[in-house]
This record gives C-alpha cells, structure tokens and sequence, in this order.
C-alpha cells in the first residue's frame, strides 16, 4: 500500500521518536535502587565485601549512624594494608608543590579510606536497614517496643546511588627556559598526567598498561581530570625528555598538584567572553576592567577579587603555562609580587548605567606601540565569601586572555577619576611637553566640562521642573532626565576620544589638527595637508578650548554616537535650542558623529565605552548550537 504525502510524514516522526527514545536508553540507562536478596552473603558484610558490623558488638553499634571507618589506633598501615613503596599519599584540599627531572614520574595515591564511609557517597545517599533470620531478611522499620536494639543481625545497607567524585589538578610552576628567542622557537615540552583505577597498576606512568590506565597531555601548563571516587585512586605526573639544545636544562619542572571533593583546586575558564576588558590606552599605560561583580547597587565588596598579569607578546616567558596559576605567578612580566607591589594598580569602582561594582586594574611601565596579553585570574583562597559558598578550602581560576596594545609615542594621553565626568575613562587628545602625565591634563578637561555644566545648570533653573506634570515641558521626560542626556553628551563631545593619527582609517575615526607638527616637530604628509587643510572640521580640534591651551598634533578622534545627541534633544525643553545634524548631511553628521556597530568593539564613543567583545564573536556558539539542534533531527530521520 502506498502512503499519502501526509502519512510519510508522519512515519518519519513517529521512527526519528523511537531512534531518540532508543538512544536515550542506550546512553542514559535509568539506575534503580533495590533491597536486594543476600541469602549467600555471610551476617556482617554488603554484597560488595564491605563490612558494616560484627555479631559480638552489636548492641553497641548505632545501625543508623555512619559507616564504619578502618581506622585503628593500635595497629600500624602494616596490619590494614600499605601504600605502594615510591608512591606518596595526597590529602584534600591541600595543594603539594615539587620538583621532577626530566625523564622521570611522581606516583601518588589517594586512598578511599581516607575519606569516611558516609562522606564518600553523595549527600543524598540512601540507606536501609536490615536484618537476617532464618536466613531470610526483612527491612526493619524500627527499634523493638521498648526501645532496646533487637539480638538479630544487624547491618546497614547502602542503596545503589553514585560515589562522590575526586577532582584532580595539576599546574607547571616552572618549565625548562629557551636558549634565546632567535635559536628556541618551540615552546617548552608539557607534563603529562597519568591516572588509574587498578590495583594492579599502582604506578601508572608511560611505560604502564595503556588499557589500564588514562593519559591527559598538560594544556598550556594546566591539566584537570575527575573520576568517581569507589576505590582508591592512583595517578602519576611524568616530565619528557628536554634537549639541552634549544632549553636551559640546569633546573627539573616544578608542578602543584591538589586534589578535591568540591571541584578542582586549579581550574580554567576559557568561556567565549573574557573575565577581562581592555577599556583604553596610551604611548605608556593601559586600564584593563572586569566585567560586573555585583548584580546590584546594595551588594558591597570591601576587598578586590582578582589579580592580573600582564606580558608582552615578543616575550616567549609565559608559553607553555599561560593557564597555570602559580606558572603565571613566577614568570609574568607584570605580575603581584611577594612585597605586595606590582606595576598594576588595583581598585573596585562602582559605575556604569546600573552603578554596578567592578574592579580596575590600571597597569603603567608599558612600552609604547607594543602589543600586550593581559590574564586575569582568581584566587578564592583569598576570598572568604567564596569558600561559604563552595565549602572548599579555596583554588585558582584563570581566565581567558585578552590582547591589546599600547599607542605610539604621541598627541594621545589617558585621563580618569574626573569630578563631572565619571565615566569618562580614556585617551584624549594632549601634548607631553605642556602635560607630561595624565593627573595635570585631567585638571583641564575637568575645569572645561564643570564651566559647561554650571552654564547649562543655570538655563535649566529657568525651567519649572516642580510643575504639576500636566504644567511640564514633557509628559515623558523631566529635568533629571534633561540632567542626565546633557551630562552624557558634554562628557563625549568636549573631552573627545583620542586615537594616534596612524590609526588605520575607520568610518568612525575623524582627523583633526592636521596641519599642527607632531611632539618631534614633524608634519602631516604635504598631500594630506593639501586636501585637509583648509577645512576647519580636519584642520582643528572639535573645542577651541583643546587648541588653545593643550595645543594637540594631529590625531584621530573617535566621533561621538550618535544616539547621545537624538536622546538630548528628546530629554530637554526646546527652548534650550539644542538640535542634530541630519544623517545624509556630508559635512554635518560625518564630522561630528557616528552610527554605532555591533559587529565592531568600538564604533563611536559614549560614556563608559571601551572595547567590548563584538556581536559577531559572541554569536559564533550560539549559531554552532542552534545548527546542532537543527541538525540531528534531520539526520536521524534520514
């Protein structure tokens, strides 16, 4: 018989509905608890050969409470089973650092005796209770009427419900050095984790039972394995041969290694977003943010969080353990140091549309027109709140890199902590010899936007703000939202966004001074300045006040959104006069403002601007995934 259109369809889906059903099954079998039968198995031990309780002492043992822990005070390791001899035991939580030649293996084991019988499960392990007679047994549902503990058997049997998991995680505090950058391009070689399960393979390692065993090569000196935790745990860390020929062989590896119950005590956050935003730089320094902390503005943070590392890319220093905690802790360029100083200054700043908290790293001492990998990292030891929150006794996280780079020598300076204009945090335009360093430079733009303010505050007076609403300028808007759309286009239009004139041109990027002479006392390209010159929107600085007193040389200034100017004009009373140019007018909107892009990091300029991840990178694994979702029905139809 011949199906209809309709009904291939609806065989189609009913057969692509059974495949998932099967292969859910197949994958994710269900685990059941039983009360199983143990007719054959002798009074006093599980059907595992775990042992929970003995005849004789019955009555003095709690069937309800923990099970029992071999651990006996009289008796020696030498009664209840040894270590393996050159195999070291490794406690929680606590992180062991050593060193290891080139060529060898450090065994450890972790012993499930170690952590106590109830600990070791999960916390939602089921118990029950039961005891034999005749052979037969039953579940007990209580103590006897009077309160006393029955003369039968008693043991504790554990229901079938997965063992706790062992986090195990290694990181390279030191790694064989380069000869020089010109003769060792290669990075380092990496350790490599061995792991076993077997009691027949205590010593893991390279020359060991592969079948038997795991190997996990270290990623940019960090390596994290987990593994159920229902028997002991034996791993090793192995160090590869090094040739003396392209690596300074005088000093072994140096690793850390810890294990955990909680999670792993050295992890990496490689997420598509970084932990870490570049927000802007100059010839010499640069301020790198974190994203929010808090998600309010009641939440307080009284100590900063994160450290940061700094290096530069022509440096090789890093390769090799750049997701290593204490890797980065010991070779970074700029980096915390033991005294507590570093290059980079630390701070928490509320700010931001929501005035949310972040911390601020502002980091000097850099090289001009240098490209630099910033790597911003956590240390929860150090945070009291987030031990509460894990139960652990703290670890390391590093996170994602983020590479920016520093300007050349230049009309451009970097400015913050302004009085008015708070979020005002980048490169503007300036001149080293009149304003050797951004505190003085500051003072100016600073002085400029209060006179602007107070100017504007005055017209505003004249406004009934305290109307009764139907009285008001706007049913939409009122004084403060007039306040607040000002303060926003001031910030952004009189202390312009500096970029070097070298910039790569960009429909953003505006040329200004043109015809001025750079801090050497060079000028523009003759034929630039003949196609520019004469015109005022190329040839001066958008304020006359930047010219007058900071006298810039050239430089490219990124343009104003457009959307600051538009909601100004919406938020205040049209008697104050402010108006926009129209998008189409060539030598209006183009030389005053620009359309913002959300495939771009930065497209125009805006308080609290900086270079934020693009929409393009972050929709990258989204549309990975929703092709994935749209992908497997198809194929398992067809």
């Amino acid at each position: 018989m011949q199906l209809s259109p309709l009904q291939s369809r609806l065989a189609a889906s009913l057969i692509a509905s059974c495949l998932v059903v099967v292969l859910y099954l197949f994958l994710f079998a269900p685990q059941f608890a039983f009360a199983a039968d143990l007719n054959q198995i002798p009074s006093g031990f599980d059907s595992d050969g775990s042992f929970y309780g003995i005849q004789d002492t019955a009555d003095s043992l709690d069937a309800r409470g923990p099970s029992y822990d071999p651990d006996f005070s009289l008796f020696d390791r030498s009664i209840i089973g040894r270590v393996a001899d050159g195999v070291a035991s490794i406690d929680l939580n606590t992180p062991t650092n050593s060193n290891i030649d080139f060529g060898s293996t450090v065994a450890y084991v972790f012993e499930v005796a170690s952590v106590s019988g109830r600990s070791a499960q999960e916390p939602d392990t089921s118990y029950e209770l039961r005891r034999s007679l005749n052979g037969t047994q039953a579940l007990v549902e209580g103590d006897s009427e009077d309160g006393s503990t029955s003369d039968l058997d008693l043991d504790l049997g554990r229901r079938a419900t997965p063992s706790k998991t062992l986090y195990i995680s290694v990181n390279t505090c030191n790694q064989p050095a380069r000869i020089s950058p010109d003769q060792t391009t290669m990075d380092p070689p990496q350790l490599t984790l061995f792991v076993s399960t077997s009691s027949e393979n205590t010593t893991p390692g390279p020359d060991g039972n592969q079948g038997a065993q795991k190997a996990i090569v270290f990623d940019e000196g960090a390596v994290m394995f987990n593994t159920s935790l229902d028997r002991d745990i034996y791993f090793t860390i192995s160090a590869p041969e090094v040739s003396d020929k392209y690596f300074v062989t005088t000093l072994p590896y140096n690793y850390e290694v810890a294990v955990s119950l909680d999670g792993y005590y050295h992890s990496y956050d490689g997420t598509t977003e970084p932990n870490l935003i570049w927000v802007d730089s100059d010839a010499s320094s640069s301020l790198l943010t974190t994203r929010n902390l808090t998600s309010s503005p009641e939440e307080v943070i009284s100590t900063p969080p994160y450290v940061v590392f700094v290096q530069n890319t022509q440096n090789l220093g890093i390769n090799g353990i750049r997701k290593s905690y204490c890797g980065l802790s010991s070779w970074a360029q700029i980096r915390p140091l033991q005294n507590g100083q570093s290059q980079a200054s630390i701070g928490l700043r509320q700010g931001g549309t929501a005035n949310l908290t972040m911390q601020e790293f502002y980091v000097t001492g850099l090289n001009a027109s240098a490209n630099y990998t910033g790597i911003v990292a956590l240390n929860t030891s150090l945070s009291l709140e987030k031990r509460q929150e894990s139960g652990s006794a703290g670890g390391m996280v590093v996170y994602k890199a983020v590479d920016f780079s520093t300007k050349p020598n230049g009309a451009c300076t970097f400015i913050f902590n302004l009085t008015l204009c708070t979020e005002t945090r980048y490169a503007v335009p300036g001149n080293p010899e009149r304003y050797p360093n951004g505190t003085v430079l500051a003072a100016v733009y600073d002085d400029y936007t209060q006179r602007m303010w107070s100017n504007f505050d005055k017209v505003l007076q004249q406004t009934p703000c305290q109307a009764p609403a139907a009285e008001r300028y706007s049913l939409a808007r009122d004084c403060d939202d007039c306040k607040q759309a000002y303060k926003n286009w001031l910030c952004s239009v009189a202390i312009p966004r500096c970029e070097d004139f070298s910039s790569p041109d960009e429909s953003y990027l505006h040329i200004r001074n043109v015809n001025a002479p750079f801090p050497n006392g060079s000028f523009v390209d003759p034929s630039i300045r003949a196609q520019l010159g004469d015109k005022k929107a190329f040839s001066s600085s958008r304020n006359v006040e930047i010219d007058e007193v900071i006298q810039p040389g050239p430089y490219k200034e990124v343009l104003p959104c457009d959307y600051l100017c538009y909601e100004l004009v919406r938020s205040c009373p049209a008697s104050m006069g402010f108006s926009c140019p129209l998008p189409k007018s060539k030598f209006g909107f183009n030389t005053s403002y620009a359309i913002p892009d959300p495939e771009k990091e930065l497209s125009c300029n805006y308080p609290g601007s900086a270079y934020y991840p693009s929409a393009a990178s972050a929709m990258v694994a989204s549309w990975v995934s929703m092709a994935a979702c749209i992908l497997v029905p198809l194929l398992l139809i067809w």
